[in-house]
């Protein structure tokens, strides 16, 4: 195949335009830097009346947002799944993992939780505390500077509460607990479990002239049209394009890296997806942000004579110790939610409120902690029920069952009486979870594969065990019933498969050891240093937080690396 050469070269070439890449992009172009942003999937505006979703009605689908083809329904804004055609992956024998790929521009974070935490000091030595895992190289007084940044360039709301290992920030007003949220503060007092305001990414005030503040539909995963949620395409990628530093390829799925006769990396190589042929960008410093697993692929596909096992994987290190959140689930049903006058309780499209980790490892099991997340209220009815609500009436000593007005009369009596809890905690990252290259299998491009090696240990099982037994303390304390049976074991007691959360990090992990590390410090690999990944790769754990806020901080200080290096001309 004849590939084509671009022949103009690149400051930087930024590759994925999601938390990691958008903020890449945003930094390098505003100091003055020619970028290209390379994007594998289509151009996306959350403003485009065309592709918008936001405020359409349920029976504006045709399964009341139900989809055939998509897990999360016709009106989230993802342009991606699980499986997407002609891009497939492969598991070894005993593993269920799951990878969620977006392909838009902005990726992931236009339909993401919005949950915006900071690691605390702990999270980055966790090592010092019990003795597993490993260190990061760096702390948290390291990058609490970009983490002050980001909170005022892009907007969180939350609260101080002085909590050591949960930061403060700069925070915008947070909205108030709902009914449901109330009833939950009310019963985890009763426990002694804390409960803060939410730290989520959507503007509670107005920070700038581009954006509009949050009108409360509660429909942040379908992307906001006044951009008053953050999608790195409307927060990012959009500011930086105006000073027209930027040039844009989309539908862009990129190859490998390409290298010259030293090993430096000179470019990249795509496959346009419109007329199916091979390209090449050139540039003097390369920005992977594909996510934790897309980044890793790409280094493993970039063989050459200087790098035979791929790039920067020197240390063999190039997928291993991939890990993702944990979680587990539960709900329950709460009679004094039941008959509620019908209103407006949309809110932010996430929780208002959360349990930070508030438990003593040392006293448990199991060495890291999880957050809870809460969810229940009177958002807009969409498609499916995960319960009969005629059901509940054996709590309550109605009759079960039936069909027409006594149905619609149950499903106006029991709307709004369930609470829901997803726990969300970290994972020890371990060499033995790895992806690596299939190599039987290719893409529709023919390029090969990501192949997954996934397990959990005893420490996510009885941080889940633990997960279970808080959400029934909970719901019984809100004198609620527990609905379903108690996960067992075999079941890994309700833990999530190993990917579902979306978390996943720790391909390319940062350190000082070139033989058991990646990246460096600054996220440049280690055997080529202009080149540098600024997705969750470089990882060394995740701590018991989403990891979005904290890749952008880090790739906020990756890119202001990359400005310092060029004009010192180290790269």
């Amino acid at each position: 195949m004849q590939i084509k050469e671009s022949p103009k070269v690149y400051d930087a070439i930024v590759v994925g335009s999601g938390a990691g890449g958008g903020m890449a992009c945003n930094v390098l172009a505003n100091a003055g830097l020619k970028v290209a942003l390379v994007e594998a999937g289509p151009y996306f505006d959350p403003a485009d009346p065309v592709t918008k979703t936001q405020l359409k009605w349920p029976w504006e689908s045709p399964r009341r947002g139900a989809s055939s083809t998509r897990d999360f329904g016709d009106f989230d804004m993802s342009w991606g799944d699980w499986e997407i055609d002609g891009e497939p992956y492969t598991t070894t024998a005993d593993t269920e993992f799951k990878w969620w790929r977006a392909r838009m521009l902005g990726g992931r974070t236009n339909h993401w939780g919005r949950i915006s935490l900071r690691f605390g000091p702990t999270d980055f030595k966790h090592k010092d505390v019990d003795g597993l895992g490993e260190n990061w190289p760096i702390g948290y007084d390291e990058v609490k500077p970009y983490y002050d940044r980001l909170d005022k360039m892009v907007g969180v709301f939350g609260s101080k509460e002085g909590r050591y290992n949960d930061p403060d920030g700069y925070f915008l007003p947070p909205p108030k607990p709902r009914l449901h949220e109330l009833y939950y503060i009310k019963g985890a007092r009763k426990l002694g479990i804390p409960v803060i305001p939410s730290r989520l990414s959507m503007l509670t005030k107005r920070i700038n002239e581009d954006r509009g503040v949050c009108f409360y539909c509660g429909q942040c995963n379908r992307s906001c049209s006044v951009y008053a949620d953050f999608s790195a395409g409307s927060v990012l990628v959009f500011p930086a394009q105006k000073n027209g530093q930027v040039d844009l390829f989309t539908n862009a799925h990129v190859r490998s890296v390409t290298t010259d006769a030293e090993g430096k990396a000179k470019g990249v190589s795509y496959i346009n997806k419109e007329d199916r042929k091979e390209y090449e960008l050139r540039g003097k410093v390369v920005v992977l942000a594909a996510s934790a697993c897309g980044s890793a692929r790409i280094l493993l596909n970039s063989k050459s004579a200087q790098h035979p096992n791929g790039l920067g994987n020197s240390s063999n290190v190039v997928g291993k110790y991939l890990h993702d959140s944990t979680g587990s689930s539960r709900a329950g049903f709460i009679p004094a939610l039941m008959d509620r006058k019908m209103y407006n309780e949309d809110g932010v499209g996430g929780m208002h409120v959360y349990t930070p980790w508030w438990g003593d490892n040392s006293k448990l099991p199991f060495k890291r902690g999880y957050h809870i997340e809460v969810w229940g209220g009177m958002g807009m009815p969409s498609y499916g029920f995960a319960w009969n609500p005629s059901d509940f009436n054996k709590y309550v000593g109605g009759v079960v069952g039936g069909y027409g007005d006594k149905l619609r009369a149950d499903v106006k009596r029991f709307f709004g009486s369930v609470i829901g809890f997803g726990g969300r905690g970290e994972c020890i990252a371990r060499e033995d979870n790895y992806c690596e290259l299939d190599p039987n299998v290719v893409d529709e491009w023919g390029i090969p594969v990501l192949r997954f090696n996934y397990t959990f240990s005893d420490q996510e099982r009885y941080q889940a065990r633990h997960m279970q037994q808080t959400f029934e303390e909970l719901i019984d304390a809100m004198d609620g019933i527990v609905l379903g049976d108690t996960p067992t074991r075999e079941q890994n007691y309700g833990l999530n498969k190993p990917g579902e959360i979306i978390h996943e990090v720790g391909t390319t992990r940062m350190g000082d050891n070139p033989k058991t590390s990646v990246t460096n410090k600054w996220q440049a690999l280690h055997d080529a240093p202009n080149v540098y990944v600024a997705d969750a790769g470089p990882f060394v754990s995740q701590a018991d937080k989403n990891c979005t806020w904290t890749i952008m901080a880090l790739s906020m200080r990756a890119s202001e690396h990359i400005v310092d290096e060029l004009k010192k001309m180290n790269i």
